[in-house]
């Protein structure tokens, strides 16, 4: 009887979507839909926090930072940045406006003092600090530029490498722009990108982890995990820990692999429900990882530690949220999709505080604020929202103590280079010091 209901939810479900061929995309109309009715049914029952938890705990996080200028781009956690500003809007850089800016995320690529972004036909821009264009190239073709596409960067400070929704990734000169390769993949990509030795590593909507050579964009190896119906909204994850890659895809399942010849050491699933792996698309935050464990957390109020050598759980606590959790000492800290700062012991799971940093919204609105994402300071947690202001938290008390009106819409998640905040929006990057 239950295979009987899940096959018609699953048939019922599938019946309002729509597939743009041309693009390989969703439409927007889906999007909408799976966002704000699907969640709804699926996840019923589903129990968030609703009130404060010891915040009269003034939390200690030593005086070690990390240099904002060496941000681990294998391990995806920038942990404690020594970062204090005023928060004064110095400089803006522009471009065409992007089209549907809300359904993914904006990621900078730092080269050195300079910026590289993209605007909505797919041109990549390189900025001085200063905000001054140094080169701007455009690789696609007419009818690819009107798909609009989303790029995703990674860089080794010579050569950029560049992925998109399109199935299309390549490499170019970070000094001039000039295009040193270009392949097509099967299908496009949804995740971050890491450059690691001679290879970089990316993967794409199929869930198959690819390994591509720097030299030539030639396909080393590939690794396909469990497809999914729907694909995930949330940029998949990799990070790399001595020469092993760590991922995830949209089923919530964790792989880690040999960086050299895409051999599996282990697999985890974490979502056992059917239904859910159907019918719903799991929006999983950036792995993060120190010698021993895996941390994440993802939209169903799950956060998990995992052995990073042998692939179990080491425990599992309910924080419902799909923003990259930052770690410092033994203190993990994460902000929920309701708007709670949690403060989590990273050997035992267990909270140790919540303190509500959207209580100076409006009650009304509250529901309709969400964040993107956060850094943590020197004395302060700055974390963006989709309404455009960026809130600042004191990181003792965990009480927002300021809030900077950035945009109407929404704002990326925070990014730190040489002691400035950058946040995009869907026609400039802002920054801030």
């Amino acid at each position: 009887m239950n295979k009987i209901f899940n096959l018609l939810l699953i048939t019922i479900f599938l019946s309002g979507c729509s597939f743009n061929k041309n693009s390989k995309f969703w439409t927007s109309d889906t999007l909408e839909e799976i966002e704000e009715k699907k969640f709804q049914k699926i996840f019923s029952d589903e129990k968030t926090l609703s009130q404060e938890f010891n915040i009269n705990i003034n939390l200690n996080l030593g005086s070690k930072f990390t240099k904002a200028s060496l941000v681990n781009k294998l391990t995806n956690n920038d942990g404690r940045i020594n970062f204090d500003g005023l928060l004064k809007k110095s400089s803006k850089y522009k471009f065409s406006k992007i089209k549907n800016f809300y359904q993914f995320e904006p990621i900078i690529s730092f080269n050195n003092d300079n910026i590289i972004f993209f605007d909505n036909k797919g041109t990549i821009l390189k900025f001085d600090e200063s905000s001054k264009l140094i080169w701007k190239k455009n690789y696609y073709s007419k009818a690819e530029k009107k798909l609009n596409p989303i790029l995703q960067f990674a860089n080794n400070d010579m050569s950029l490498i560049v992925a998109d929704n399109l199935a299309n990734y390549y490499m170019i000169n970070l000094n001039n722009g000039e295009l040193a390769w270009i392949k097509s993949n099967s299908a496009p990509f949804n995740s971050q990108i890491k450059i690691y030795k001679d290879k970089f590593y990316i993967i794409d909507f199929t869930n198959t982890l690819k390994c591509f050579s720097l030299k030539n964009g030639e396909e080393l190896w590939s690794f396909q995990t469990e497809r999914s119906l729907i694909r995930s909204q949330k940029k998949l994850s990799i990070v790399i820990v001595k020469d092993i890659i760590y991922f995830n895809n949209s089923l919530g399942d964790i792989s880690a692999v040999n960086a050299d010849n895409g051999d599996l050491i282990w697999q985890l699933p974490t979502q056992k429900s059917t239904l859910y792996e159907s019918s719903f698309s799991l929006e999983t935050s950036d792995i993060i990882a120190d010698e021993n464990n895996l941390f994440f957390s993802n939209n169903n109020n799950q956060f998990f530690s995992i052995d990073i050598n042998s692939g179990g759980f080491k425990w599992e606590t309910t924080v419902n949220s799909n923003l990259r959790p930052t770690l410092i000492g033994n203190f993990l800290i994460s902000v929920s999709l309701d708007g709670y700062l949690i403060i989590i012991d990273k050997i035992t799971g267990n909270i140790i505080k919540i303190t509500d940093i959207f209580n100076n919204f409006n009650p009304k609105k509250r529901n309709e604020i969400l964040p993107t994402g956060f850094i943590v300071g020197s004395k302060n947690i700055y974390l963006s929202t989709n309404i455009g202001r960026l809130l600042v938290i004191d990181i003792k008390s965990g009480k927002t103590i300021s809030t900077l009106k950035v945009d109407n819409d929404k704002i990326s998640r925070p990014f730190l280079m040489n002691k400035n905040l950058y946040l995009v929006k869907d026609n400039a990057i802002i920054k801030l010091n």
